[in-house]
């Protein structure tokens, strides 16, 4: 959907609210486009729903941030998360006008950030707009918030058609609707251009020497609806893959109790596993250019795959990147640890299909999402 460039209408006061790392990476192109053009007022707020994951990621792409709620805790739950960034973000928007709140994807961060801008009757701009499993608990807590924020918004930044005709579906007015690509994207071919002059290749060729010469597998898991028994089914999968002497399986593990204590009982110590600590973004890039495919129950990542040309199994039973499905460089195949073994070693295996799934496609946006985003708001 294109934007037209007529009269331009006066500078805006936005606040830009985040908590976790896709969040950070995600909204980070925007934020340097809003900036760059000087026209409004940007301000970013940090819930700390993630805080000691986001921190590198805001470094890296040089994201100042102007208000931090430090909500982080041990162990918080999601009422906790919910109840302290409301309150912290009400008293905000209190002390402060601003014209629009931007929030990103599904996080409960996004869905607070709404919430708060609906109480106090400010303009709520939802970014990565329209991804639906059409099942409320998959993914937990993340389809209902993004429903209930969708609910909220004033402006729909959606990233794909198929986005689109999700909120269409939902009664969203058309002219609320922007297509514009995933800001994902823009974040990643920002990284790819960074990454060479920082002299990042070479730290991460010694960091991971035990993968060189092997069949690198980038794994990444940490659902909440896979807690218990379907993690354990993961786990065992990923070790089963693990007995192939060419493979060799890179897991940065997330910092979250419920994932850490099921990976390290099952894997720690395995020769062709590398469970590492959460890397910081360009890392990340860096691990999935030089997998042979990837593992994952997360989102952004089968966004990065696609525009990367790695195959990804998606350990879900569902996911709301059909896109990649529809076009046969993803494959869902569930949390079941026969299921698992079967595609990944299928995938070692067959080269005529590693070719058809590793093809570089261009399903999420092409890199501009952040200036489609700008333009729209400057006559909002």
């Amino acid at each position: 959907m294109s934007v037209p460039h007529g009269e331009r209408s006066r500078g805006k006061r936005i606040l830009i609210v985040l908590g976790t790392r896709p969040e950070a990476i995600k909204l980070a192109p925007l934020v340097a486009e809003l900036r760059a053009r000087g026209r409004h007022e940007v301000e970013v707020c940090l819930s700390g729903q993630h805080r000691s994951m986001v921190d590198g990621v805001m470094r890296f792409f040089g994201t100042s941030t102007d208000h931090d709620l430090a909500i982080m805790s041990a162990d918080q739950s999601l009422a906790a998360i919910t109840s302290r960034a409301l309150e912290g973000l009400d008293s905000l928007l209190a002390a402060r006008s601003y014209d629009w709140v931007i929030v990103q994807g599904d996080t409960t961060t996004s869905f607070v950030g709404a919430l708060a801008a609906f109480y106090r009757s400010v303009r709520i701009a939802h970014v990565e707009a329209g991804l639906r499993t059409g099942r409320r608990t998959s993914p937990f807590p993340e389809e209902m918030n993004r429903v209930l924020t969708s609910r909220l918004a004033d402006l729909h930044f959606a990233p794909t058609r198929g986005a689109i005709e999700c909120l269409r579906s939902e009664g969203v007015p058309e002219d609320r609707i922007h297509l514009v690509g995933n800001t994902g994207i823009d974040a990643l071919f920002d990284a790819l251009r960074r990454m060479p002059s920082l002299g990042m290749s070479d730290r991460y060729v010694a960091r991971h020497r035990r993968a060189q010469g092997k069949r690198m597998i980038l794994v990444t898991g940490h659902r909440r609806e896979s807690f218990g028994a379907a993690f354990r089914e993961i786990c065992l999968a990923l070790r089963d893959l693990a007995e192939e002497p060419r493979v060799h399986l890179v897991y940065p593990v997330h910092l979250n109790p419920n994932v850490r204590a099921t990976v390290f009982d099952l894997l720690r110590g395995r020769p062709n596993v590398s469970l590492i600590d959460p890397v910081e973004y360009p890392e990340l890039v860096w691990l999935a250019q030089q997998s042979y495919f990837i593992l994952t129950d997360s989102g952004g990542i089968q966004e990065e795959a696609a525009a990367l040309g790695k195959p990804v199994l998606v350990m879900r039973e569902v996911t709301e990147r059909a896109e990649s499905v529809d076009a046969g460089i993803s494959r869902v195949v569930g949390t079941g640890r026969s299921a698992i073994v079967r595609a990944g070693r299928m995938l070692l295996g067959d080269e005529q299909l590693y070719r058809a799934m590793a093809r570089a496609l261009p399903l999420y946006g092409d890199g501009t999402a952040s200036r489609r985003i700008a333009d729209v708001l400057e006559t909002a």
